[in-house]
């Protein structure tokens, strides 16, 4: 295991958080778009606007300029939302040539139901090493050293490698082959957090938000599976593991869009003033869609999915869950 130079695209929680852990053992460079951010973050030692608390080491480099964070890379970390992942893709295909790509991002490209691995394939030369790194993971806890595991999944197994040298102490890190179902999971947990904050918005107990999970996991497994996911993934990190973490946390960002659409307020003034990308907000659009292509049963997503587009009641769209007609539990 030796010293990379590591590139981390996007300087929101995420990425400034393993930023900070990778830089203990690897040259990091972060970017930044925003100079007058860059600019702060390194007068300040911090980046108050989205990862308060945490100091930024000295020794990381942060930098709004693409190419100098770029130059001389070992491997490129994409840490942007999945609305610009093409973009980010774009820029480094036309740069650089066959550097591993690792993006950290969640969710559907609006529009077009694809998923990050799917995007990055219309984008990257196939002949690119190319994963993602996921599972149950809260940005403020890994910058603080916490105890996290996640996964990192290349369809060929070209990241395995990568592994040993993001594994340390206190961050270990798994490796998988089933791109599709890590990326599955991590992009519909985000909408059921969106259910579970409702359902404890709405104050309907502990067994209303377990049953809630537990139903999840089978939607999640059910659609995952049809796309070629494997069942045993839904069960692991990410899946099951990062589902519980964000539908049960208050530090999820989706779980407080839930919390907050309970107590009456709209979804336009929820994501102005939470300031951090809810990635389960697109992500309902997105998988209420992929449900009816792939004939695929997913109550849960199209109470969501009801309520954040339709302006369904909250109430109301728990109501008409409940009152479904009974039938064997399954979860294919």
């Amino acid at each position: 295991m030796g010293r990379l130079k590591i590139a981390v695209l996007g300087a929101g929680a995420w990425g400034t958080a393993l930023a900070v852990q990778f830089s203990h053992r690897h040259s990091v460079c972060l970017w930044a778009r925003d100079a007058v951010q860059v600019e702060r973050m390194r007068r300040e030692h911090e980046n108050l606007r989205y990862l308060p608390g945490i100091v930024l080491p000295d020794i990381l480099q942060i930098s709004h300029e693409l190419d100098v964070c770029l130059a001389g890379v070992d491997v490129i970390l994409i840490a942007t939302p999945v609305a610009v992942l093409r973009d980010m893709l774009t820029h480094v295909a036309q740069t650089i040539e066959n550097i591993p790509v690792v993006w950290v991002c969640k969710g559907f490209e609006a529009g077009s139901m694809l998923l990050p691995h799917q995007v990055a394939a219309s984008v990257l030369n196939p002949a690119v090493p190319r994963g993602v790194l996921s599972g149950p993971s809260f940005a403020a806890e890994v910058a603080r050293g916490l105890p996290t595991a996640l996964t990192l999944a290349s369809a060929d197994g070209s990241m395995r490698h990568l592994a040993q040298d993001f594994h340390h102490h206190h961050l270990r890190v798994y490796t998988s082959t089933d791109v599709m179902g890590v990326e599955i999971g991590g992009a519909i947990k985000n909408v059921m957090a969106i259910a579970a904050g409702i359902s404890d918005g709405l104050v309907l107990g502990h067994n209303a938000r377990a049953a809630l999970i537990a139903r999840g996991l089978a939607e999640i497994s059910r659609l995952g599976q049809a796309m070629g996911g494997r069942a045993e993934t839904f069960m692991g990190l990410t899946g099951m593991g990062d589902l519980i973490l964000t539908a049960t946390s208050d530090q999820s960002r989706n779980r407080q869009v839930g919390l907050r659409l309970a107590r009456g307020e709209k979804l336009p003034a929820i994501l102005r003033e939470l300031g951090h990308v809810a990635e389960g907000v697109g992500a309902a659009r997105e998988v209420a869609r992929l449900a009816l292509t792939w004939r695929v049963d997913m109550p849960i997503v199209q109470a969501v999915h009801r309520i954040l587009y339709h302006d369904v009641s909250p109430l109301l769209a728990v109501a008409d869950l409940l009152n479904r007609e009974p039938h064997a539990e399954v979860h294919l």
